[in-house]
């Protein structure tokens, strides 16, 4: 399929409504749009036309708008024609458009000739996708602020100091038989500092950016009949989950997704775990294993009257060694102890009622500071899985390159590191891209998009 195609498909939402809308975009497209609509306006001006079919029968009445390349979404000649709503009408005028010339688009084509024409990058076209799908407010700020460019511009700053400092190593190798030794002067060393610096930085905002968009993978975890599901309940709002005084109830893994203020929030509660003879429960146990390592945080839930006993402690250390924990001490009201937060043990301790939600909302607050979206800002962005892991490749070069400048000794392999840093940090914009990874991030949008 070539770029050079005209391309038609609905961009309103499927089922019925009051309008819908087809968008041509492409060289045919005002060529396509006036056999279908008579005569067109002027670019940027809306005309009541009769729409038709390739036989001359009529479709139906509506807006014709046109907006002429390159100021344009695509960067392409483009045409909306605006119907009214309904599935047979909105797929008429397609088959129209495609009998005059043009064909369907494929998902997320519109924005990949953005990105193709210069009028996006790749960051922004991923914000377009994260913003339709926005499963909270705060997931739609950051989004739209990744759309106007806030990660794409800090992005650029760095690869542009990135440039700089490869420009300096490598002008010092190819000058290495003077008696000037370019690579030792400190401000040198101090602009990789600095580069490394400001990396750590938007790795960390990119991080809570990135658990702002998929939200925070959360496994309650502990000893049969402490809670879990009762506080999972107490979360959602809901009762989600099968709650009784027999132990073991729980015996599969059970995701609920939540949004905590602000949070999105995967929950999952799991088996209790313990050592059993029952079949079916040690399934479920072995199925809150996996859960638990796939987990980014453990909420570790223990009755409040056992005080973390001999169990209890063997549980917490069998778990993930990297993995964060809060431990949760419930049932607090039925033993006469007041909901609270303490640090001991390296660990943030937190006493609270499931049952009665007291000290729910200190948990809420507590979550919202593990995601660090209880840092966020009205500067906020929305970032992916793959920019986290982008800044992630590129900090390791630039700290091995620094390494490298230190020891004196080792200036081509400085010169690597700085140029597999820059190709890193070029994958997050598209600047340094590959066809894979278009096909990826383009197939997950909708059509129309």
């Amino acid at each position: 399929m070539s770029v050079t195609d005209t391309i038609v498909a609905i961009a309103t939402a499927a089922g019925r409504g009051a309008i819908g809308i087809v968008r041509l975009s492409g060289p045919q497209a005002f060529a396509i749009a006036e056999r279908i609509a008579g005569p067109l306006p002027a670019p940027r001006e809306a005309a009541l036309r009769a729409f038709r079919d390739a036989d001359g029968e009529g479709i139906d009445q509506g807006l014709v708008l046109c907006f002429a390349a390159p100021a344009t979404f695509t960067g392409e000649d483009v045409v909306e024609l605006q119907g009214h709503g309904g599935s047979v009408v909105l797929q008429s005028l397609v088959e129209a458009a495609c009998r005059h010339g043009a064909r369907v688009a494929r998902p997320g084509e519109f924005s990949e000739r953005a990105f193709l024409n210069d009028r996006i990058d790749l960051v922004q076209a991923e914000a377009i996708a994260d913003l339709i799908d926005a499963g909270t407010r705060d997931a739609a700020r950051a989004a739209r602020r990744s759309l106007d460019g806030a990660l794409s511009q800090r992005v650029r700053t760095l690869a542009a100091a990135l440039l700089e400092l490869r420009v300096h190593v490598e002008g010092a190798l190819d000058f290495s038989d003077e008696d000037i030794d370019w690579l030792a002067d400190r401000k040198l060393h101090a602009r990789v500092e600095t580069l490394r610096t400001g990396l750590q930085q938007l790795l960390a905002e990119a991080g809570r950016g990135r658990r702002l968009r998929d939200g925070l993978v959360v496994a309650l975890a502990g000893r049969p009949n402490v809670g879990k599901s009762t506080l999972l309940n107490r979360l959602a709002g809901a009762d989600v989950a099968i709650v009784t005084d027999i132990a073991g109830t729980t015996r599969d893994v059970l995701r609920e997704h939540l949004d905590l203020d602000g949070l999105p929030l995967t929950l999952i509660d799991t088996a209790g775990l313990r050592d059993t003879d029952d079949t079916v429960e040690r399934e479920g146990v072995r199925r809150a294993r996996a859960a638990l390592d796939r987990a980014e945080l453990a909420l570790f839930v223990s009755d409040a009257g056992a005080n973390l006993g001999t169990g209890d402690q063997a549980l917490l250390q069998s778990l993930r060694a990297d993995l964060p924990r809060l431990i949760v001490h419930n049932k607090c009201d039925l033993h006469g102890l007041a909901a609270a937060r303490e640090e001991r043990d390296g660990h943030v301790h937190l006493h609270l009622s499931a049952a009665t939600g007291d000290g729910i909302d200190r948990l809420v607050r507590e979550l919202h500071r593990v995601a660090g979206l209880g840092e966020r800002t009205q500067t906020t962005f929305s970032a992916r899985t793959r920019h986290v892991d982008a800044l992630r490749r590129t900090l390791g070069f630039v700290v091995d390159a620094e390494q490298r400048l230190h020891e004196g000794a080792n200036a081509e392999l400085a010169a690597e590191e700085l140029r597999l840093a820059h190709d890193a940090l070029g994958e997050i914009t598209g600047r340094v891209t590959s066809e894979d990874l278009l096909g990826a991030v383009f197939s997950r949008f909708c059509i129309g998009k």
